[in-house]
């Protein structure tokens, strides 16, 4: 009920329960737990400073009288973001949907083939408005995707330009302000020199590697670049084109006229503003880049049996394979909104989008054309949306602005001269009469009649688009609601998600995402809000934000957070160029070591190496703790050049290490700051802190320990929090005062990075209260080695701390079975599926194992059906070592079983239809079937295919 503690509906054993789980264990309490599980040495003095927990229905009070402190005005301000309508079927079935937004990213294939051919849809219809040939399935804002594609292009370089030391980029000057900040915040540590300023007097030469163009610019203008692109393209410059998607149904796509590298935002196809995010940026480039380019790629494979099958391609290029050779950290992206923004372009299709665009066109044209009559001068000869407006003289940007407020109307302006109006898919004609009478009543003028829109467009015959998009079938199949809902649902039954069973990801924490914690974030005082608003209309937002931030504050025991960073990775980044400035500051600029154990995220080295610095691998013992001699020997070998230490903690193998202060101690001695991860946190809250642990700057990703969910691979959020020495040094942003007084520029897009989802964590946190985050906390561990005492009399655990407990999670080592058996940690992944589970972490951080982590979300029933099913596929496993079952055609290598295969009318495996689908009874109750085979990965990466042709296309090449 509403009434009761919200943390009896979090956690998931019951207190009778836990008695059981605890003898199980071999302990008598709690506390007797966490005393064998946890150093004395590092446990808080005292408890959290945190409100008691409320209950739902208190909390669903206090943040509805929050959210109306916010105040929706219309807003024109454009800049990139801009009021679009959610399809209500979209809406309700997706961002609406826990099947939908708790899914884990696709790294299972075959239980995620609905979510893959959204994806797959989104990579189409980014391919198909920017004219490219290949796209991926999304990033994480417009300017870091700018910035990925600047780092691209500087890693593509020829031959000839790397040996020429070629380190210029160009980029426009009429670009959105956030985007050029975050490029100079990315090329400052690679030695990429950023060079602003108008494209039409600048001749790129050989220092010059690529060019970067807004399309429309800052101020809407439509702009022909085809000579400055041949002047690119003479110099061997790479071309970049930051694109508005929507306008590109109207405009001559990029790639036609010499792009070889296309981004921008999907959040114009459904996805609310949100104060700034998350929004799914997209990235196409040429053929050429397949291998290079940043984020994930879904491609179509086959399966077993033949079937066309769709998986993330190019794994290869991942920074978790990569490290600190990687050329991107990217490990989030923003897959459930990419998914809204693909089934926007399913519902609309080609001929719904020219509708909807030419509507927004036709809009602006009707205010840029009326506006004449009473002295304004819309300065853009070419426009899609946007007018740069010079107001007469007699009148003043002050006036306008006292005149708009008090119609709840915000403009963009520019000067004492100029205001910017964007026009946007709900701009309605009596908006924009509206308009017109605002500026009317500026210059004194009363006689404004309401005119309807115009039938003829602004736009030059040249800039108008010829080519067709959006021509497959599934573009053009789902018109009606009936028909979209039912699509949706088709892909949905394709996916697994925490509405199925336990997804037991170590290091991921795939724990509950309340209900009430993400009523909110559809509210419109949430969702509809533009993140450069004059934040007195905002107020909502910053008393959220600013409890939120004292709460984490409390939480890590840091003097100050940022919540800009929207990703772990970008979090991870977002600490190291702080701790880069503080050095730099100090005259300790020189500073450029970065040391990193063997056991550590693939984030952590690659994000190094973004920020410019050179990673230096720690090894770990026998024990998978950190080895204390190698890291102290390269502290020493490198102390004057030590720049930071990375370390997760607990573990990246699961164990709380006594040694982490001695660590922290040994970094500092030598000049360095302690970064540590903030991936296992979840196992930190109430009992310990970064701050008191001793640790410089941490980030913390809210979508793990705090409850924002994994939607399918992202959004996720990646706040950082630091030591007071730091704080000076947190991002800024160039239109909203945010961040330290000398920092290290923006991170991100969004001044609060993806702000709509902000109300999920902090409602987690105002329902918890501080006993319940440490109760949860001792849940978790509690799980963890309930897990622990049962599989451990089948499979051997890999690590362990001190007193032979785990933290939060656990590595099972299936190594040993390939010599017995031949089976390896993926064939149990794969049958996995069959007993109706998705598989542990597989391969990280130990190859050959399956990292488990079974959150405090959980309950006993759940764990207990965990551990029956590890126990029958170990049953398995003997046959084959026995002798029992073929060592090649068995159970787990053929898994997993599609109903197509088993209810065919032919049967030729060695044991039975109810062993491959039905292994135990209680499986017919609640049966998820996969709905392909075993994916070929290598055929896939052979034969990439990343758009939506029909299916027989795929057949044909079969």
């Amino acid at each position: 009920m509403l009434l009761e503690k919200f943390l009896t509906r979090h956690n998931g054993p019951r207190d009778l329960e836990t008695s059981s789980m605890l003898r199980a264990i071999g302990v008598s309490s709690i506390d007797e737990l966490i005393y064998l599980t946890f150093p004395d040495s590092i446990r808080l003095s005292a408890d959290l400073k945190l409100d008691d927990g409320l209950t739902e229905a208190d909390y669903l009070k206090r943040i509805r009288k929050i959210a109306s402190k916010n105040r929706i005005y219309r807003s024109y301000i454009g800049l990139g973001y801009y009021n679009t309508y959610t399809p209500s079927v979209i809406l309700r079935n997706v961002l609406e949907n826990p099947s939908w937004y708790t899914s884990y990213t696709p790294y299972q294939a075959e239980i995620s083939q609905g979510r893959l051919e959204a994806l797959l849809n989104y990579q189409t219809m980014v391919m198909d408005l920017t004219g490219m040939p290949i796209a991926n399935a999304s990033l994480l804002d417009e300017a870091t995707a700018a910035s990925e594609a600047m780092i691209m292009m500087y890693n593509a370089r020829s031959k000839a330009k790397v040996k020429a030391g070629a380190n210029v980029c160009f980029v426009d000057e009429a670009t959105f302000p956030q985007t050029i900040e975050v490029l100079r915040t990315k090329a400052l540590p690679l030695g990429v020199e950023l060079l602003v300023g108008d494209f039409r007097t600048y001749v790129p030469n050989e220092s010059c590697f690529g060019v970067m163009v807004q399309y429309p610019n800052l101020h809407g203008e439509v702009l022909d670049y085809s000579g400055f692109v041949a002047d690119a393209k003479a110099a061997d410059a790479l071309v970049c084109v930051m694109a508005d998607l929507m306008a590109l149904v109207l405009l001559t796509p990029p790639g036609e006229w010499g792009a070889d590298v296309v981004v921008g935002s999907s959040q114009r196809f459904g996805v609310p503003m949100g104060f700034g995010g998350p929004h799914a940026a997209f990235f196409a480039a040429k053929e050429e880049f397949k291998r290079s380019m940043p984020g994930r790629i879904i491609g179509v494979s086959v399966d077993t049996g033949g079937k066309p099958a769709l998986r993330m391609s190019l794994q290869t290029r991942e920074q978790h394979i990569k490290r600190e050779k990687a050329t991107s950290n990217i490990c989030t992206a923003q897959a459930l909104l990419a998914n809204m923004a693909s089934f926007y372009a399913v519902y609309h299709g080609a001929e719904g989008l020219r509708s909807i665009a030419m509507k927004i066109h036709r809009t602006a044209g009707l205010i840029a054309k009326r506006i004449e009559r009473y002295g304004y001068n819309q300065t853009n000869e070419n426009f899609f949306d946007t007018l740069l407006i010079r107001i007469p003289d007699n009148t003043s940007t002050q006036r306008i602005r006292m005149l708009a407020l008090d119609k709840q109307v915000n403009f963009r302006y520019i000067d004492v001269k100029h205001i910017g109006i964007s026009i946007d898919e709900t701009t309605s004609l009596k908006d924009a009469n509206q308009i017109l009478k605002i500026l009317a009543s500026a210059v004194g003028d009363t006689s404004v009649k309401k005119k309807e829109l115009p039938e003829h467009n602004f736009l030059a015959d040249k800039f108008l688009r010829t080519s067709d998009f959006l021509t497959l079938e599934v573009f053009k199949k789902y018109r009606s609601e009936t028909e979209m809902m039912r699509y949706i649902k088709r892909l949905e039954r394709k996916d697994f998600s925490l509405t199925h069973s336990m997804i037991a990801l170590g290091s991921c924490t795939m724990k509950l995402n309340a209900a009430s914690e993400m009523f909110p974030i559809t509210w419109p005082e949430f969702s509809n809000l533009h993140p450069f608003v004059p934040l007195e209309q905002a107020k909502g937002y910053m008393q959220l934000i600013k409890e939120l931030e004292d709460d984490l504050c409390e939480i890590t025991g840091f003097d100050a957070i940022s919540l800009q960073p929207n990703s772990g990775a970008q979090g991870e980044y977002a600490g190291l160029m702080v701790i880069r400035a503080y050095h730099e500051n100090r005259g300790q600029g020189h500073r450029n070591i970065v040391l990193i154990p063997a056991s550590a995220h693939g984030t952590n080295p690659a994000s190094a190496v973004m920020a410019g610095y050179t990673v230096q691998v720690v090894n770990c013992d026998a024990r998978g703790n950190v080895d204390m001699d190698d890291l102290s020997a390269k502290a020493e070998k490198f102390s004057d050049s030590l720049a930071a230490y990375m370390i997760t903690y607990p573990s990246t193998h699961g164990v709380f290490e006594s040694g982490i202060t001695e660590m922290i101690r040994l970094v500092h001695q030598h000049g360095g700051q302690v970064y540590m991860d903030g991936a296992n946190l979840n196992a930190q809250l109430g009992l310990t802190s970064p701050g008191a642990i001793g640790a410089d700057v941490s980030h913390l990703n809210l979508h793990k320990t705090f409850a924002i969910p994994h939607g399918g691979g992202g959004p996720g959020v990646g706040p950082i929090g630091v030591a007071r020495h730091l704080t000076p040094y947190l991002p800024t942003h160039p239109v909203v005062q945010v961040g330290g007084a000398r920092g290290i520029g923006s991170i991100s897009a969004s001044p609060w990075g993806s702000a709509s989802i902000l109300p999920i964590s902090y409602g987690y946190i105002k329902m918890m209260g501080g006993s319940g985050l440490l109760r949860a906390t001792q849940i978790a561990i509690l799980n963890a080695n309930y897990l622990r005492a049962q599989l451990s009399k089948h499979y051997s655990i890999l690590y362990t701390g001190e007193r032979g407990m785990v933290a939060h999670e656990m590595i099972m080592d299936f190594r040993p079975f390939k010599a017995s058996a031949g089976i390896e940690a993926i064939d149990v992944a794969k049958r996995l599926m069959d007993y109706g589970f998705h598989a542990p972490t597989v391969a990280f951080p130990v190859a050959g194992t399956l990292m488990v982590e079974p959150t405090e979300s959980e309950s006993k029933q759940e764990l207990d059906r965990f551990i029956e099913v590890m126990i029958a596929i170990r049953a398995e496993i003997r046959e084959i070592e026995e002798g029992r079952a073929d060592k090649h055609n068995n159970l787990l290598k053929n898994a997993p079983h599609t109903e197509s295969l088993v209810t065919a009318d032919a049967w030729e495996r060695p044991y039975t239809r109810q062993q491959a689908a039905f292994p135990l009874t209680w499986i017919r109750e609640n049966k998820f079937w996969p709905s392909v085979g075993r994916i070929d990965d290598a055929y896939g990466d052979r034969n990439l295919i990343c758009s939506c042709a029909p299916i027989d296309a795929y057949r044909n090449d079969l």
